[in-house]
Order: structure tokens, then C-alpha cells, then sequence
């Protein structure tokens, strides 16, 4: 990172490029951030969270987008509102799977081949899953 630079994108044609974080790293950020904290959290409270090196609108966005898609709640709060993660990180990656499962027509294929790249430990809890036993995910 530059000297001085905070830490949002930064688009400058003199450079000659852009510094922009990978998809997605923001909203992981956020929904850390809200997953650690010990309620709903307003937009400024995330941005503490998260070091400051935000700007607080930056953060409203994500927070708005996540919205959006699901992922939080939120609650009015004033003139604003405080936000709080709609699923833990197991839910949100079922949440996840379920919904790339759901973009293709032949599930059958889609789940031999998600079957057949498990490893042994992994087929070993599916099957008890399916068998209904206990989620301990220890080998």
C-alpha cells in the first residue's frame, strides 16, 4: 500500500492503476466484524471495529448491500440503523451452497461430483448427517 493511503479503492488514472480489494473482502470484513461483536452494531461501530481506515459510508453500503442479499438484519435506530448477521458462518456457507446448487437444473450431477471431491473424514459426516447422527465435525 502507498503511503498515506487509507484503506478504501482508489482509482487514479495517473497512476496508471486501481488498488481495490478482492470481491468480497469488505463484506467478509463486516460480517466478521458483526459476528464478533456481542449485538446489532450501528455503521460507526463496525468502522471501529474494522480500524477506522473506512469511511462510514463506505460501510453503510456494505452493510446496505448485505442487507439486500439477506445476510443481516437491521433494526431503525434514530436516524439510522444498527445491524446485526441474519445466520451464523455455518448457516451463511449452507446458505451459500444451497443457493449455487440451486443455479443448476441437473442437482443429481452437481451433488455426485460434490460427493466425489469429499474427503474420506468429510464422506464419513455426511453420512452420518444423512443418518441422522450428530454434527461433530472432529475426525
Amino acid at each position: 500500500m502507498r503511503e498515506g493511503q487509507i484503506d478504501e479503492p482508489v482509482d487514479d488514472p495517473a497512476v496508471g492503476r486501481t488498488d481495490r480489494r478482492p470481491a468480497g473482502e469488505l463484506e467478509a470484513s463486516v460480517l466478521a466484524a458483526l459476528w464478533s461483536a456481542e449485538g446489532p452494531m450501528t455503521p460507526g461501530a463496525v468502522q471501529l471495529e474494522l480500524g477506522g481506515g473506512l469511511a462510514r459510508t463506505t460501510v453503510t453500503t456494505i452493510l446496505t448491500r448485505l442487507h439486500a442479499k439477506g445476510v443481516v438484519t437491521r433494526e431503525r435506530l434514530g436516524r439510522g440503523y444498527t445491524y446485526a448477521p441474519a445466520q451464523d458462518s455455518p448457516g451463511l456457507t449452507a446458505r451459500r451452497m444451497h443457493a449455487e446448487l440451486d443455479k443448476d437444473e441437473d442437482r443429481g450431477t452437481v451433488l455426485a461430483r460434490f460427493v466425489s471431491d469429499l474427503s474420506p473424514e468429510d464422506e464419513r459426516l455426511l453420512r452420518t448427517l444423512l443418518e441422522g447422527g450428530p454434527a461433530d465435525s472432529t475426525p
